[in-house]
């Protein structure tokens, strides 16, 4: 991670030294003989915190009170929160405790363990030159002396976080508890951080000589992003290299970070789409040419190893849920090798939900914040957001930049809106780089229809397209529609072209299904080279928006339902994708207007909010039967965002940003336990993750599998059964404690995905309600 000038005030200069001596001492308070008795399987519980213990060693061998004060701060909260409302937090487990009553609860120690442990992280720490005493005040450690020890620095400890403290103190804290909660996971993995990062110094001359391979230089715009020190917001046409140029851009950020001595950054693309996520690591493992490298953030698959992996070993008989809560040793170290994964990769495609989870803090979360420390994030697909959790990802954006963050913006179009809201969030310059002329061929002739997607003159003329031999994209705005049309139009296409020439897709598959049929399309549609058109194949693959990003595939005519205009340009990029064909039609189906589930307002079929879909619609039938390109995009989207509509969203952006910067991102109770905000988080980014009850079995098995064979480094195997799902269909799944996950009883065909929650209580879910 390197040098971190968020906490310099702090803890002027001594941040790291204080996360070394936590992570020397953390565990110290392992020696009582009740913990050992239970190590060796005579007795199954100790009952007591071994972090508490550890504090006992600390008066003895850390003479600057300051420092003693940050480093039993970091052992105590390693594992468990110092307050909070679950009863499982160190100030209801020990507050006004007795020396006395705290002697008899940690039981007997080992008398010659004592001195002989103590003198060990004595010579360690003066050995790499940490901040230790050389000898004790008072003679000799005794067990008496760990006690009394433990006891006065735990309530010095409750007694320093009671109250309020100031954002930068709270934000040094928990950056504090990441890193010693991590460096623990690594530790007990016998693991360490990647030294590498392969979006270096080296990338421009291996993707040079990739480009070269095919026929392809650089371009103008992607050599300039190259040159840019420090924040970016790049605008560019669909197919003209925005991710090349990000990544070119990246790699110069992880350099300069690099020799400002920042460690070595990791690199965060982050995606609206959860069913993006895994073609977007594919992708960039390929451009990289190491798949290893590049990683998947935090699944509920993920999330379960991390919580294995804090999971104390001193005999806690349930979780916060009621399920078992210790592990034993062989499960144990599987899960903490798992969780390191989540940190090896120097690369990662997350979506900005997982990264904001930081705001958790605690244990579990805390180290996702240091890990963000000094890093470089790619965000891609911001017109996916509403307002709400725009304003989210800004004010982490502001954190990320605190903690010494470089940020890019990629976009198709970039209004001028969005621009302004990022220049008003960071603090720092930003390098405004608009993609110049390419000479790029018009790709798109725009068509509107006055009925909807799945009106009967719409199949008709999608089966008439498709007896052209054409290859056409559906896009339909939920799930349901999806599933609907494919069946409708999926037969004869499959009779005709054969069985893969007719694909379905969205976000309601199983990982491995959805990989499965995303390998098909790429597959089978794949964009090629402008001089290889003829081996282009027909077909149909129906989809909902999760094919807006990631999938690098080329269609030659494209059927969408109305959505913001943002949305459509992405769905557009999809055709003629390299402008080697005449003007490809791109057809615009009114949209059927629909509430939500206690929501007010109309939304386009249940999906977008009607205001900024009706402005895009009649920007669109103004513009029926025109060549377009991004040009008029670009002002189409400004003449958008200069609506009363437009003006309100602006504001709200603002506001959510402040709201949650107010209550997430201020760490005024940095100890405080947060696990209950957990299903919060899950509500703002609409989804969280469920396993069929059908693969309760086998999630179970993968979870408890090694996986260091499985191709793609990284991704747990378990992950594989994972189902997105929306937050809202959470009371129609029931959570399993023991796997700590939500389960499901579907109808599910693999090419087909969820389509319906059978056996649970009504309302039923019915699919593509909410994508």
């Amino acid at each position: 991670v390197g040098r971190l000038d968020a906490v310099e005030d702090v803890f002027g200069g001594r941040f790291w030294p204080v996360v070394e001596l936590a992570g020397l001492t953390h565990d110290a308070g392992k020696i009582p003989e009740g913990f050992q008795r239970m190590l060796a399987g005579y007795s199954r519980a100790w009952g007591e915190r071994h972090e508490v213990a550890s504090l006992g060693f600390l008066p003895a061998l850390i003479g600057d009170p300051d420092v003693l004060l940050w480093v039993a701060t970091a052992v105590a909260t390693h594992h468990r929160p110092l307050t909070g409302q679950n009863g499982r937090d160190l100030q209801t487990l020990y507050s006004g405790v007795t020396i006395t009553e705290l002697a008899h609860r940690f039981g007997p120690f080992d008398p010659r363990a004592v001195p002989a442990l103590e003198a060990w992280l004595r010579a360690s720490a003066i050995r790499v030159g940490l901040p230790a005493a050389a000898v004790p005040d008072d003679g000799t450690l005794t067990d008496t002396g760990v006690v009394a020890g433990a006891h006065q620095l735990l309530e010095e400890i409750l007694d320093r976080w009671a109250d309020r403290v100031r954002p930068e103190v709270g934000l040094a804290a928990v950056l504090l508890q990441g890193a010693v909660t991590l460096a623990d996971h690594l530790s007990s993995a016998h693991q360490a951080l990647p030294t590498v990062q392969p979006l270096g110094a080296g990338f421009r001359s291996r993707l040079e000589k990739e480009f070269a391979e095919r026929g392809r230089t650089l371009r103008a715009h992607q050599l300039e992003a190259a040159t840019v020190t420090g924040h970016l917001l790049l605008r560019g046409p669909t197919g003209s290299g925005k991710t090349e140029a990000a990544l070119l851009w990246a790699a110069s950020q992880v350099e300069a970070l690099k020799a400002e001595g920042r460690g070595v950054p990791r690199v965060f693309f982050t995606l609206p789409y959860l069913a993006s996520i895994n073609a977007m690591a594919t992708r960039l493992g390929d451009t990289l040419g190491d798949g290893e490298a590049v990683g998947v953030a935090h699944s509920r698959a993920a999330s379960y190893h991390l919580a294995q992996a804090i999971a104390p070993q001193d005999g806690d008989e349930e979780d916060e849920h009621g399920a078992p809560c210790r592990v034993d040793a062989a499960a144990k170290a599987l899960s903490r090798a798992a969780a390191t994964k989540l940190f090896r990769e120097s690369v990662r495609v997350a979506t900005p939900y997982q990264l904001l989870r930081a705001a958790l803090a605690g244990p579990a979360h805390s180290g996702i914040l240091i890990d963000a420390a000094n890093s470089v994030f790619i965000l891609d697909e911001l017109h996916a957001y509403d307002a709400r959790r725009l304003g989210y990802i800004l004010a982490s954006a502001r954190l990320w930049e605190r903690l010494g963050g470089r940020i890019t913006v990629l976009s198709a179009t970039l209004p001028r809106a969005l621009a302004d809201l990022f220049e008003s969030t960071l603090t720092a310059p930003i390098t405004f780089l608009d993609t110049p002329d390419l000479g790029l061929p018009a790709r798109h002739l725009l068509h509107t229809r006055g009925h909807h997607l799945t009106d009967p003159a719409t199949l008709e003329e999608i089966r008439l397209r498709l007896s052209r031999d054409e290859s056409v994209l559906v896009i339909a705005n939920n799930v349901s529609q999806a599933i609907a049309l494919y069946e409708q139009l999926a037969p004869d296409v499959c009779e005709r072209f054969g069985q893969d020439a007719a694909l379905l897709l969205h976000s309601r598959f199983r990982r491995m299904d959805r990989s499965r049929i995303e390998q098909k399309i790429a597959d089978r549609f794949a964009t090629v080279a402008p001089d290889a058109q003829n081996s282009r194949k027909p077909g149909l693959v129906v989809a909902t928006q999760v094919v807006e990003v990631s999938l690098d595939v080329d269609f030659d005519v494209l059927f969408t339902g109305a959505a913001p205009l943002e949305a459509l340009l992405q769905r557009f990029g999809r055709t003629n994708r390299v402008g080697a064909r005449p003007p490809a039609d791109v057809i615009v189906h009114h949209p059927a207007w629909t509430t939500r589930r206690r929501q007010p307002g109309e939304y386009a079929d249940g999906i977008y909010p009607r205001e900024p879909v009706e402005s895009a619609w009649h920007i669109l039938t103004r513009n029926h039967g025109r060549v377009i390109d991004e040009a008029d995009a670009t002002a189409w989207l400004d003449e958008v965002y200069a609506t009363d509509w437009g003006r309100q969203w602006h504001r709200e952006v603002l506001e959510r940003r402040e709201r949650f910067d107010r209550a997430f991102l201020q760490f005024r109770y940095p100890f405080e336990d947060r696990t209950d905000l957990a299903d919060t988080f899950d509500e703002l980014f609409d989804g969280s993750e469920a396993i069929l009850a059908e693969d309760q079995d086998a999630y179970s098995a993968a979870l408890a599998a090694p996986d260091g064979d499985h191709p793609g480094a990284g991704r747990l195997l378990a992950e594989e059964y994972l189902i997105p799902v929306p937050h809202w269909a959470s009371p129609l799944s029931r959570y399993e404690k023991q796997l700590k996950v939500r389960v499901i009883n579907g109808d599910y065909h693999p090419d087909h995905g969820l389509m319906a929650v059978r056996g649970l209580p009504q309302p039923a879910y019915r699919a593509g309600e909410v994508l």
